[in-house]
């Protein structure tokens, strides 16, 4: 496995130079770039701004592993799904010049007034959409782990199989409801075989840890776990920390 990082949270006001010398410092081998942050890391970059964007990255030693969107299909109006599958379709774009693995989506929902089994369906429907533009572009498509309703690890399930496209994946969340009875194997054996990447938040919390870096051990995961925690005044030596500690966990 390889330790990056998400913009969200840590680094949301951080310029491009600044996630690049930061990365490097601590040690951390790649980024997952959250939209709206201060990187400017969009698919309204020019041609000629994301080969910047590309170079600069690559020559600081950070891999560009993800793009991380608001991107969600939930919604029970049509055209709102529409924009959101479109504005993926952006990304998806953006990571292909980026040389990025990986766009990020996720559920966010379920429409009260709408049958929860509809609105998996749709969204399992739009992924596969999704999926369709990122294979043709050489990328992935990775569902975050998200939402209220649509976080429940069975919910997760049953959206992917109606997907069912091979560029689709799970992006784990590290979220309290992955614990079943203090384990993380029932829901993480539940989704084993779609993981493509993984967020990971404050190390030093009651969640299992230890049981779930030997879990991802066991499948040969070689991916991102990308650290996802709040913002600080000393960002650098509290990174530096956590590498620390991800690098026990996976003893």
């Amino acid at each position: 496995m390889k330790l990056g990082l998400v913009t969200y949270n840590l680094a949301p006001k951080w310029d491009l130079a600044t996630v690049i010398k930061n990365c490097k410092a601590a040690g951390f081998e790649g980024v997952e770039f959250r939209t709206t942050h201060a990187h400017g890391v969009e698919p309204s970059l020019t041609p000629d701004q994301r080969k910047d964007v590309k170079k600069r990255c690559a020559d600081g030693g950070l891999t560009i592993w993800g793009l991380g969107t608001t991107c969600e299909f939930h919604s029970p109006d049509p055209a709102t799904v529409r924009k959101h599958i479109e504005t993926c379709g952006d990304f998806v774009k953006l990571a292909a010049d980026l040389g990025a693995r990986g766009v990020k989506v996720r559920p966010n929902g379920m429409p009260k007034e709408v049958p929860v089994h509809k609105t998996l369906d749709q969204i399992g429907k739009s992924l596969a959409e999704c999926g369709k533009m990122a294979a043709d572009h050489g990328v992935e498509i990775w569902l975050e782990v998200h939402g209220k309703e649509t976080s429940h690890p069975p919910h997760v399930r049953e959206i992917l199989d109606q997907c069912g496209h091979p560029a689709v994946g799970a992006c784990w969340n590290s979220n309290a409801g992955d614990v079943v009875n203090g384990s993380v194997k029932e829901y993480f054996n539940l989704r084993a075989e779609d993981l493509k990447s993984c967020h990971i938040n404050e190390l030093c919390s009651t969640y299992p840890w230890r049981e779930l870096f030997a879990c991802f051990k066991q499948i040969n995961y070689d991916r991102f776990t990308l650290c996802e925690i709040a913002e600080t005044t000393d960002p650098v030596r509290l990174m530096k920390y956590y590498r620390a500690l991800w690098l026990e966990l996976q003893r």
